[in-house]
């Protein structure tokens, strides 16, 4: 990291490395993180940041700066840290490795909740001198629940509301001191869906007498991808995996029903908009031409995460001065979803990604990995990028 572009101080620094690895040793899942907003909410306490608890069920939001009233030139600038944990067994022989059973911080939301009150920190330093606001979010919720919608619901972008929104997240697949910021769509939109397709049991030995569901399923599988590889854009880029399929109990009965699983991903919103009713058709005469009916259920998670050229390219100068502009890209994508969508769909904004891979050490594990860990000293940037667009806008 340049050394030059240091706001946070050593002492900065040192606590919020040890703020991380406290989170890390009690990791909470999805609207069970208590004690984590806890611990934010006597930080900012401590801080002297007024903030409310209970937002989005286990959220928590601080208000730095000129609010409620903007000075001349300021902006209301929204930065976001999510704090949920999964439901992993940790597998890391480290002396803050997770003392909750069956639950740890394998994608990294520990990071994100200590460097963004390390950003706090900075920021209420430099408080006398913004003619903007900075609204701090502590999301519950991101693994699959929807936590940012939750916030939405109560408010987090009102009162007042954000002209911009950013957030970042440590990012396994960039090695340390590698900063991605992708302009348009970055992440993919997740859906899930479960297909029951229901038949006519009989005998295996005699399957004419029945009408077999598992063969159905096999066959809407394979009819499945014909939506990626000829219904959309190959440009767009698109994904369906059908993940987990269940049927019968013995090895001579063709069962009644057979059950499937599964996830779309798609970056595109327009083809998100249009991939459902795609989904059904294709289904429905699969099943229906070998005699079975089809019951199913399509779960929308999240839409594409899109981050907005404009604050793109504000994010992509800031984290030049970080780290180098040799250091950062902008060709960086995955089909992984994110619910910060939920705030780029309603305030333009950029989602980053801050490399933490150091192969030296190990530390290569993927996200929701059992032996997922990070090298910290990304922390320090990721808090570093947020005070710097924090300052630029509401400064």
């Amino acid at each position: 990291m340049n050394a030059d572009a240091r706001h946070l101080t050593p002492a900065d620094v040192e606590e919020m490395v040890g703020t991380r690895r406290d989170i890390h040793r009690h990791p909470e899942l999805a609207f069970e993180e208590h004690r984590t907003a806890a611990l934010v909410a006597q930080r900012l306490q401590e801080l002297g940041v007024p903030h409310r608890a209970g937002v989005g069920r286990t959220g928590v939001i601080g208000t730095l700066g000129a609010a409620p009233a903007r000075k001349p030139g300021g902006k209301v600038v929204l930065l976001r840290a999510d704090m949920d944990a999964l439901p992993i067994q940790e597998e890391n022989d480290v002396p803050y490795r997770s003392t909750a059973d069956g639950r740890m911080h394998a994608c990294g939301h520990d990071c994100h909740v200590a460097s963004l009150l390390a950003a706090a920190r900075v920021l209420k330093r430099a408080e006398g001198s913004l003619r903007g606001t900075v609204k701090l979010c502590f999301q519950p919720a991101e693994e699959g629940f929807s936590g940012a919608d939750e916030m939405i619901r109560d408010g987090v972008l009102e009162d007042p509301r954000p002209d911009a929104a950013f957030g970042y997240h440590v990012w396994q697949d960039l090695d340390y001191g590698t900063v991605a910021v992708t302009p348009g769509p970055f992440m993919a939109a997740v859906d899930e869906f479960s297909v029951t397709l229901r038949g006519k049991g009989a005998h295996a030995a005699a399957p004419h007498l029945g009408t077999d569901p598992v063969l159905a399923a096999a066959h809407v599988t394979t009819a499945l991808q014909s939506i990626v590889s000829r219904n959309v854009d190959p440009f767009l880029g698109a994904v369906v995996s059908v993940t987990q399929v269940r049927a019968g109990n013995a090895f001579n009965i063709i069962p009644e029903t057979a059950w499937m699983n599964g996830t779309v991903r798609v970056m595109d919103t327009a083809v998100w908009q249009d991939l459902p009713a795609r989904f059904e058709r294709v289904v429905q005469h699969a099943a229906a031409a070998l005699g079975c009916e089809a019951a199913i259920e399509y779960r929308r998670t999240h839409q594409p995460t899109v981050n907005d050229p404009a604050m793109a390219a504000l994010a992509r100068e800031v984290a030049a001065e970080v780290v180098g502009a040799k250091r950062v890209r902008d060709d960086v994508r995955t089909m992984g979803g994110e619910d910060f969508s939920s705030f780029l769909q309603r305030v333009p904004g950029c989602f980053i990604a801050v490399g933490t891979r150091n192969a030296e050490r190990g530390l290569v594990h993927g996200h929701h990995h059992p032996r997922f860990d990070v090298d910290e000293r990304g922390l320090e940037i990721g808090a570093e990028i947020l005070v710097r667009l924090a300052l630029r806008l509401a400064g």
